[in-house]
């Protein structure tokens, strides 16, 4: 496997695109769709659990996978700033600085297409969170003047083939509506800093990365997942997202689960820090992503191998 970060940026390390290339040498024949992984984090960090290890089952799914490590209010640094303080603005997290950085990432994987084996009619992004939030927003706006006329690219060299989202964030809008606690309320407006510049926002503003409110027929094929138990992103973004595809006739899967919190990542041993990150069912969730993978990226394979 080659392994590999690149930065975006040549005076930043914290925004990063990092390759899981698997198959550069020996039997493995062709060129192989990607997944482009983009983690969580509330727009203050990316999130490990839904990095590496989520690249890694792609990966052996047999796709060329990529994380992007996207501008978030911490610099690169975990954790989160002081919710209930002070924060001052930062210029080089707020959107659509990370909306653009997967048009970047996509035309980076588009570039070494040839060395890396890619398939780029067959690039999906993937999101979780925040992540699936901003991979929802690429989805909405990459054929649009934010990306087209900011890069001086064509529609093509940015277009997603499929979407991925988990426990996704859809609406800035009903969110702002939803009753909060105290926390939720600190929680959300500072994220909402982090990525708008402000606490408090317009309903205009709010609308602009809404982006279950900005689907189109551009819009790729979608597979959308959550659980019922989540109190950090309720279920009903994916399930706005879903309405909002249908409407469109956008193809899309979706599977609600019963049980599990907010930030499961895999669901699994390989991606939880602690027990309570483990639920069997949610952790269903990838196979059957495969399994709607399948059906539009199918590896090329021979009928059977000569020796």
């Amino acid at each position: 496997m080659l392994t590999k970060e690149i930065k975006l940026y040549e005076d930043r390390d914290d925004v990063t695109l990092t390759t899981y290339i698997t198959g550069k040498k020996g039997e493995v024949p062709g060129r192989r769709p990607a997944i482009l992984i983009c983690p969580g984090g509330a727009y203050f960090s990316c999130s490990d659990q839904e990095a590496e290890p989520v690249a890694l089952r792609f990966s052996a799914m047999g796709y060329q996978t990529f994380v992007l490590r996207y501008s978030t209010y911490l610099e690169g640094k975990g954790g989160f700033p002081d919710l209930f303080g002070e924060m001052p603005v930062k210029e080089s997290c707020l959107h659509p600085t990370p909306v653009r950085e997967v048009g970047k990432a996509m035309l980076i994987i588009r570039e070494y297409a040839d060395e890396w084996m890619v398939d780029t009619d067959r690039i999906a992004v993937c999101g979780f969170s925040a992540g699936a939030h901003n991979a929802a927003m690429y989805s909405v706006y990459w054929h649009t003047p934010l990306l087209t006329d900011y890069f001086q690219v064509s529609e093509d060299c940015l277009k997603p083939a499929a979407l991925i989202l988990g426990y996704t964030l859809s609406d800035y809008v009903y969110m702002e509506e939803r009753e909060k606690s105290p926390f939720d309320q600190a929680f959300f407006g500072a994220s909402n800093l982090a990525l708008l510049g402000s606490r408090e926002n317009s309903e205009e503003r709010l609308k602009e990365v809404s982006p279950c409110r900005l689907v189109s027929a551009k819009n790729p094929p979608t597979f959308l997942w959550a659980t019922a138990q989540d109190q950090m992103v309720p279920v009903q973004h994916s399930l706005r997202m879903a309405h909002a595809l249908a409407d469109h006739r956008i193809p899309f899967e979706m599977h609600i689960f019963e049980e599990g919190p907010h930030g499961l990542s895999l669901a699994d041993q390989s991606s939880a820090l602690a027990r309570s990150q483990i639920f069997p069912d949610a952790a269903k969730w990838t196979a059957l992503a495969e399994a709607w993978l399948k059906k539009r990226f199918s590896l090329e394979l021979p009928e059977k191998t000569e020796f």
